[in-house]
């Protein structure tokens, strides 16, 4: 059963409730420095490449446009690239639009679901404030 869980604003998150905070906390501070820097209007790819240096800056294990395979029934019928894969274990999706719709979301969890991975972020660059929407499968 796959839930989407709203972040809290306590920095005391359980791993039970809230796997790989630790590493979540250290993504969005990430985004956040990237955001604070840069602001809103650059496309998605410069996002991905200032992130690259935050990750690099914090020691984060990353893997950028890492392709995954789609997965049916007992066949694979395509591929896909993940913007990126952190710490082997969670998924992220970069947006730079207005605002982060249902189809937005339900691409995360799609993404979780082909790769058996079970925390993402939605990190959107578009808005006065940075959006991030925390994906548990």
């Amino acid at each position: 059963m796959e839930t989407l869980k709203a972040q809290k604003n306590s920095r005391d998150f359980s791993d039970e409730e809230y796997p790989h905070s630790d590493i979540t906390q250290k993504i969005i501070g990430c985004a956040i420095e990237v955001y604070k820097t840069l602001g809103p209007g650059f496309k998605e790819s410069t996002y991905e490449n200032a992130l690259i240096y935050e990750f690099n800056k914090a020691e984060l294990k990353y893997e950028q446009q890492k392709p995954i395979t789609v997965p049916y029934k007992d066949t694979t019928v395509g591929g896909h690239r993940l913007d990126f894969l952190i710490e082997d274990a969670v998924v992220i999706e970069l947006k730079s639009v207005k605002e982060i719709e249902d189809i937005h979301k339900a691409q995360v969890l799609t993404y979780l679901k082909a790769t058996g991975f079970k925390v993402g972020l939605l990190i959107n660059f578009a808005k006065s404030k940075i959006d991030v929407k925390r994906m548990i499968l």
